[in-house]
């Protein structure tokens, strides 16, 4: 199932909110219809909203009736905020998205018809390396994990959340490939339901064992020896890395300590964000009161309730056993490991020519 389609010029895009019960895709010939996707969480996914938004820009300037290349920039510039705007935490949004747009912020010589094309041949590129990314991630990942793991995941980090294959699902799916008995425990993950709807989904359509469990019985699953280790996704990792992920993250990874089971993060390094010291400086999202009162369209509290509603929490770098990249894995000293990581030039198949992936 592709999170998202490019063919003849629109972007279609798999409505996750949906899922299970029904697949529908969002045909997207406008910036507009792009942006409320992400915003609405049609496409969600730190790694899907950056390549969702790569083919925004291709839409955006495709849709730009000017001839003068400087205003022609000027609205460029336009339709690279609307898109940044949508959802602060994920930084693989605003990374995206200024990659594509240095594609031509620095050039003299702007032929708008040849921009059109660099910017699609580079949202491609985009797509094309995070798949080649989660499956190199899966690699190195699935080391870690021995035959006969339990293994509890948080909200969906899979093929769903990213151009496919997926960052912490696509370690077990590693797993799971490399014959490796494994189980998989997916928290419920409330208020939206990420993991019973997507992750158990995603699971049941390869054969992977899982049980879905709710939220707050991760501790005593723990307690009673069921689980052996821990490994969730991310939506933004400081240099130091804190990490941000959805909303229960933090708890899952004090649960984990407390009963000496390793917590893994499985992120692209396009999720590090090595200009922020620590997880204080990351934004965090926070949406409407009728994701925590309602439940499928049911109100469950009170009406006039007062209601928080953050997407996110930030898990400290003491608590996190690993951090599995698909350039390697880095276990402790984040600071330093971290930065020595983003130095080295990352393995690349060649298989990201441009043409378009997304098909």
């Amino acid at each position: 199932m592709k999170t998202m389609i490019w063919e003849d010029g629109v972007l279609k895009i798999l409505d996750q909110t949906k899922l299970p019960e029904t697949i529908e895709y969002i045909e997207a010939k406008d910036v507009e219809t792009v942006a409320d996707a992400i915003r609405r969480l049609s496409v969600r996914g730190a790694p899907a909203i950056g390549a969702a938004a790569a083919y925004g820009l291709v839409i955006g300037a495709k849709n730009i009736d000017e001839t003068d290349k400087e205003k022609f920039m000027g609205e460029m510039e336009k339709v690279a905020y609307q898109l940044a705007s949508t959802r602060p935490t994920a930084v693989n949004l605003r990374w995206a998205i200024d990659r594509m747009m240095n594609k031509v912020r620095k050039r003299d010589d702007i032929y708008i018809a040849g921009v059109r094309g660099e910017l699609l041949e580079e949202a491609h590129k985009i797509y094309c390396e995070d798949l080649e990314a989660n499956r190199q991630m899966g690699e190195h990942g699935q080391k870690l994990i021995p035959d006969n793991c339990r293994i509890i995941t948080h909200c969906n980090a899979g093929a769903l959340a990213t151009a496919g294959f997926g960052t912490a699902l696509g370690v077990i799916r590693a797993a799971h490939r490399a014959g490796k008995k494994i189980e998989v425990f997916a928290d419920e993950t409330r208020p939206l339901l990420q993991g019973a709807r997507l992750t158990a989904w995603e699971m049941m359509q390869e054969d992977i064992p899982v049980t879905l469990i709710t939220d707050n019985m991760s501790g005593y699953l723990m307690a009673q020896g069921k689980a052996d280790m821990v490994i969730v996704g991310a939506d933004r990792i400081a240099s130091n890395g804190d990490v941000a992920n959805k909303i229960g993250t933090y708890g899952l990874a004090v649960l984990a300590q407390a009963h000496d089971i390793p917590f893994y993060v499985a992120a692209p390094t396009s999720t590090l964000d090595m200009n922020l010291s620590s997880g204080n400086e990351i934004p965090i999202e926070e949406r409407h009161e009728n994701e925590v009162t309602t439940v499928g369209g049911t109100r469950v509290a009170p009406a006039g309730v007062k209601v928080w509603n953050p997407a996110f929490d930030v898990t400290p770098f003491e608590l996190v056993s690993a951090i599995i990249t698909e350039r390697g894995v880095v276990e402790g000293q984040y600071q330093e490991n971290l930065k020595k990581l983003m130095e080295n030039e990352p393995q690349t198949s060649g298989v990201c020519s441009g043409q378009n992936p997304a098909k």
